[in-house]
């Protein structure tokens, strides 16, 4: 039962923007669930949910992986001057000051096919499996700018 609970939940979060417990508590009650504000604590725990900004300014919840997506996006449009890559090396431009943060940003996306990455003042070098997921890499952090 609290499997299917669970995920439940992660489908309704997933297409609603739920801003408060209540309002998923009764979304689950509307679903067959009749279970607590407790209980919907504690899966929000095991879930691994955090409260984000959606694409319409709405504060509600999100998996954790989404939360960090959307974060490092923002950090990416805020930070990034130039991106380019050369074999399977990434390299990306920063305001000054600013690498610190987008690199953070980089690594908690967690992206199975970069190696590592290193971050100065105003300049990420990622480094990549290969020249095509650099060239993927880099495409898709321009599509963010």
């Amino acid at each position: 039962m609290k499997k299917k609970r669970q995920a439940e939940i992660l489908r309704i979060i997933s297409s609603n923007e739920v801003e408060t417990q209540e309002m998923l508590l009764n979304l689950l009650k509307q679903k067959g669930y009749d279970v607590t504000q407790a209980t919907v604590s504690r899966d929000i725990n095991e879930l691994n949910i955090e409260k984000t900004v959606s694409s319409n300014g709405v504060n509600c919840y999100a998996k954790a992986e989404k939360v960090h997506t959307v974060k490092f996006h923002n950090i990416i449009s805020e930070a990034v001057v130039n991106i380019d890559y050369a074999m399977n090396i990434v390299s990306i431009k920063c305001h000054s000051g600013l690498a610190n943060a987008a690199c953070a940003g980089l690594d908690m996306m967690n992206l199975s096919y970069v190696v590592g990455t290193i971050a100065g003042d105003d300049t990420i070098f990622v480094l990549t499996r290969t020249e095509g997921d650099a060239r993927m890499l880099t495409r898709h952090l321009k599509e963010l700018l």
